[in-house]
């Protein structure tokens, strides 16, 4: 391997020297691999390096690599993957790019974009249309992931406990023994528990070669939208699992950066997307996915300070110790909420629903079930196709209101936490509601948005498009609802987003 090593240094060399690109060229290395960026173009050379989840050691095998990262990615970034190039030895004994001669050595080639725009820089800056369009692009990646057998990475999955159990001991200034041991304990029995959930989603096609390294410096803006690259393409069980544990890394990222909001808007977002009712029942998965994939990130960076200077030991160290007390957080959750927000149209129920859901645990926030939502799902139309009159006949509200009383009783059986948002006028509705909350044995805190009609009707006006289809005609309609008796809390919502969060925060106790 020191031999292959060696062998190397010219290559490298001559691909960070400007006059191969003629013009400059910036040289990036990590452990595994030396990326040369140069004018709209970069390369990337695999190290020859053999790790126990790697072997880089041949040139067959990183001719190999490359081949699968060009193959394994290419589908998730285009745009980004023009293939795999040999760097050659010309007649005249120099080095060529893509020459004539021999190959000495093989190097993905792609298109060059602005490392400034990958997410993990621009965290600061990911907003509810940014996470929402991140969502979107990780739910069209998984729809074409082709299915693996599950059982190998199941196995794999149980293994990982043991070796971060070994790897923590090695470290008790970041994990002490009592805590790591508390992790294995708590890991091992929520695994056993899943495993029969695991099995199944395997059969019904939901385990499959995912992206594998989902966080936010393996996502892109190119043209505005977020693009996934650099999947793991040397570990075909690394890069297997089920679709919620590829979710559960951008999920953990953006939850270790203090970024609740955006974390929840992703997982309502992906769910609204796939639409599998499998994956509310799969919501009892989060906790050992957040916690497992935060504790191989405090693995990896415990593991740095042994090739790190003693005087650059404490951030890293910080950072090591930050994903394993989130690991230790993620796999003891909070016990699941039950909330309902109702209203006329224009009290701002949706509004206040995604405001309270990012901070109401488990992690990352509860599931938002939207009447509007789930109406245009029952007609096959997109979120802000306006349907037609018939599609508020009381047989059509009947089942939508059934719908979400199923989708409450899904989420909350996996231990997750869930807000209705509809308006919940007719006391047999907010009934139907609490018989749900009574046999989960949950208390349900519900809330009832109020506000006069020369506010609800200014606001239903004022709409962008959206999936509801109110209008000022519906707003007139329902000022003649008789609401009758109802014991859910009324919140005042005739002002601000802010004032009326902060009153039912108060309602809820949690202010």
């Amino acid at each position: 391997m020191n031999n292959a090593a060696n062998s190397q240094d010219e290559v490298l060399a001559f691909l960070a020297d400007p006059a191969t690109h003629g013009g400059p060229v910036r040289r990036i290395d990590t452990h595994a691999a030396s990326v040369f960026l140069a004018g709209a173009r970069a390369f990337k050379v695999k190290r020859a390096v053999r790790f126990p989840f790697l072997d880089y050691s041949t040139l067959g095998k990183r001719k190999a690599a490359c081949e699968a990262e060009l193959a394994v990615n290419a589908p998730y970034a285009p745009e980004i993957y023009r293939g795999v190039v040999p760097i050659t030895r010309e007649r005249n004994g120099k080095l060529a790019i893509g020459g004539q001669g021999a190959p000495v050595e093989w190097a993905v080639e792609m298109q060059r974009f602005d490392e400034t725009r990958t997410l993990d820089r621009l965290a600061g800056d990911i907003d509810e249309a940014l996470a929402d369009a991140l969502a979107r692009a990780v739910a069209a990646a998984h729809a074409k992931a082709p299915l693996v057998d599950a059982e190998p990475w199941m196995a794999a999955l149980g293994g990982y406990i043991d070796e971060h159990v070994a790897a923590f001991r090695k470290h008790p200034e970041i994990s002490p023994p009592a805590d790591s041991d508390r992790l294995a304990r708590l890991s091992r029995a929520a695994y056993e528990r899943i495993v029969p959930l695991l099995r199944e989603r395997g059969r019904r096609g939901l385990i499959r070669r995912i992206h594998g390294d989902l966080h936010l410096g393996n996502i892109v803006l190119l043209g505005g939208k977020p693009v996934l690259f650099d999947a793991i393409e040397f570990s075909a069980i690394i890069a297997s699992g089920d679709v919620f544990y590829d979710l559960a890394f951008l999920l953990m990222d953006l939850l270790e950066r203090g970024l609740a909001a955006p974390a929840n808007i992703v997982l309502n977002r992906y769910l609204a997307e796939t639409r599998r009712l499998d994956d509310l029942d799969a919501l009892t998965l989060l906790p050992f996915f957040l916690s497992m994939r935060a504790a191989i990130r405090a693995k990896v960076t415990a593991a740095r300070l042994e090739q790190t200077p003693a005087s650059a030991h404490a951030p890293l160290a910080a950072a090591a110790r930050g994903y394993f007390d989130l690991a230790l957080r993620a796999i003891a959750p909070a016990k699941p909420q039950f909330l309902a927000v109702g209203g006329l149209s224009g009290t701002g129920k949706t509004q206040l629903a995604r405001a309270l859901a990012p901070s109401i645990e488990p992690m990352p926030g509860a599931v938002v079930v939207r009447s509007d939502v789930e109406r245009k799902a029952l007609y096959g139309a997109a979120e802000t196709q306006k349907l037609p009159a018939d599609a508020y006949s009381e047989d059509v509200n009947a089942h939508v209101y059934a719908t979400l009383a199923d989708k409450a009783r899904r989420i909350l059986g996996a231990g997750h936490s869930v807000i209705l948002d509809a308006v919940f006028a007719r006391p047999q509705e907010r009934a139907a509601i609490a018989d749900v909350a009574k046999a989960a044995g949950i208390r349900l805190d519900g809330l009832f948005l109020t506000a006069d009609f020369a506010t609800r009707l200014a606001r239903v006006g004022a709409r962008r498009p959206d999936a509801s289809d109110a209008d000022e005609a519906v707003a007139r309609t329902q000022e003649r609802y008789e609401l009758g008796p109802a014991d859910w809390a009324a919140i005042d919502a005739s002002g601000t987003p802010a004032a009326t969060l902060a009153r039912a925060r108060t309602a809820l106790g949690s202010d």
